[in-house]
């Protein structure tokens, strides 16, 4: 009989539902080598995460993560709270022998991400960061020819990630503009993914080059309706100073000797949660784009002359011919954002039975964030920094 595994959150917003979501679904869909059981969700406002249980199909609510962390039936500890409180909880949790999953950044600062990663090691626990977009279809299609040497030795990583969400000056302060909450803005919200991303598919870096800058110095502070919010809200009349960054770009060199280009902003009108990648490398070249998540393009040099050009990959095949799908619909039929949050459950619920992590790791997540902090020290000195 298959064991069960006790999942208690903590976080209930909007990644909270996204995992929510993603606990829910995965069982239905992949071969899970445990029962999952979505039993305690938690958030600091009783009403709200009471309604969060309600709407997500949680058994219990809790405004109280100690009680979570340190309950003998939680088996899983999932945090998807602001950035200032994953070390806390995720050190916590593993001490208590709880398996964790960690939503991106890992922490503030890399003495905490450092910290987490050893607690994690002496507890013996499963550990995973939760970079979601590891397990695009499209991506993990990627790594597979780039480990099949379809595109050569690389060259080149570009990668920006574009939004548009605080471009009005009446926006909000929100924590994810307060660097004690969340570390950094765009940088560690939206350039971690693609950092996460080019150490997936091209290498560790050797040294970095960065710019920050902040467009909207000041904005109004929360209201008390609003305070809290991560994505959105109602300001005051009162301003606030905003502390990150709204865009960061940054250049840098991998050490397998192929250049990066990077960029992160929160101030591109018109895109709305867009990743554009593209790699070049000796014998072909790859794209990605994330608003068309379903189609990685592929320029092959090999193909004689009259039949180059970039080609659209479909990664909708199942029978293992592209990652994941099989497991979801017919051939053609799409998969969604969503889909990612449940292939990370599914890979972490197995990892977790045969007690051993799959990545990305917290090892992956210190990386990550000793490179966020490489661009910002860069960016303060106006010096390359190695790594």
């Amino acid at each position: 009989m298959a064991k069960t595994l006790r999942v208690g959150m903590i976080g209930y917003r909007f990644m909270g539902k996204a995992h929510s979501n993603a606990w829910r679904q995965a069982p239905h869909f992949f071969s899970l080598k445990a029962n999952v059981e979505m039993h305690t969700i938690c958030g600091r406002d009783a009403d709200g995460v009471k309604a969060a249980r309600a709407q997500f199909g949680w058994q219990n609510s809790s405004t109280d993560w100690r009680a979570v962390v340190n309950s003998p039936e939680i088996d899983i500890v999932d945090i998807n709270t602001p950035n200032d409180s994953h070390a806390v909880i995720a050190i916590a949790a593993a001490r208590a022998g709880k398996h964790v999953l960690c939503e991106k950044p890992l922490a503030l600062t890399v003495k905490q991400a450092e910290a987490m990663l050893a607690a994690a090691r002496k507890a013996g626990i499963v550990n995973m960061i939760c970079h979601n977009y590891r397990r695009i279809p499209a991506i993990a299609h990627a790594k597979k020819l780039i480990l099949e040497g379809a595109i050569g030795d690389i060259y080149h990583y570009y990668a920006r990630y574009a939004q548009d969400w605080i471009v009005d000056p009446k926006f909000p302060l929100v924590w994810r503009l307060q660097k004690g909450v969340s570390g950094t803005g765009a940088h560690g919200d939206i350039d971690a993914h693609i950092i996460d991303l080019a150490r997936y598919l091209v290498s560790e870096f050797s040294e970095v080059s960065g710019l920050m800058h902040t467009f909207i110095k000041e904005r109004p502070l929360m209201d008390a309706v609003g305070k809290g919010q991560g994505l959105g809200g109602k300001g005051g009349r009162k301003l606030g100073r905003v502390t990150v960054d709204d865009a960061t770009m940054f250049i840098g060199k991998f050490k397998n000797g192929a250049l990066a280009n990077l960029e992160g902003t929160r101030f591109a009108l018109g895109r709305k949660n867009h990743i554009q990648i593209e790699i070049n490398g000796s014998k072909g070249s790859l794209c990605f784009d994330l608003e068309d998540l379903n189609r990685l393009k592929f320029f092959d040099n090999t193909n004689p002359g009259d039949r180059q050009g970039f080609r659209d990959i479909l990664v909708t095949q199942p029978g293992g011919i592209h990652p994941y799908v099989g497991q979801w619909w017919p051939p053609g039929h799409i998969l969604g954002y969503e889909h990612t949050f449940v292939h990370t459950v599914a890979d972490f619920v197995n990892a977790c039975v045969r007690g051993k992590s799959v990545q990305p790791t917290f090892e992956d997540g210190l990386k990550n964030q000793q490179v966020l902090a490489a661009v910002e020290q860069s960016a303060k000195t106006r010096q390359w920094v190695k790594m």
